[in-house]
């Protein structure tokens, strides 16, 4: 693959924060598309304890050199002291699709 492209995992406290940050990353062509799903139920360890929450998971298809400033842009949005921002790699795709993708960012 040409270019290493990447899908960004994001969770959030609610729809409108998702999509708050998809829009300005949307905007800012670092991603090229997202996709928003929930509520998700996550489990988690937080200060010691056990936690169970409601949240949103945003799926965003970037580039690898794009995630530094990607990750920079939903600190500065997300609203959780440590937000999962996690990546991973897109092995394969059909060539049409990672050409629009590829199109689609900066």
């Amino acid at each position: 693959m040409e270019n290493a492209y990447i899908i960004v995992m994001v969770t959030t406290a609610s729809k409108q924060e998702a999509e708050k940050i998809a829009q300005r990353v949307l905007k800012e062509r670092l991603i090229a598309c997202a996709n928003i799903i929930g509520p998700v139920s996550s489990l988690f360890h937080w200060s010691g304890k056990m936690e169970k929450s409601e949240e949103y998971l945003i799926f965003m298809k970037s580039r690898k050199d794009l995630f530094g400033k990607l990750a920079e842009t939903v600190k500065a949005l997300h609203s959780y002291e440590v937000p999962e921002i996690i990546v991973l790699p897109i092995v394969e795709g059909s060539k049409a699709y990672l050409d629009w993708l590829g199109s689609c960012l900066t």
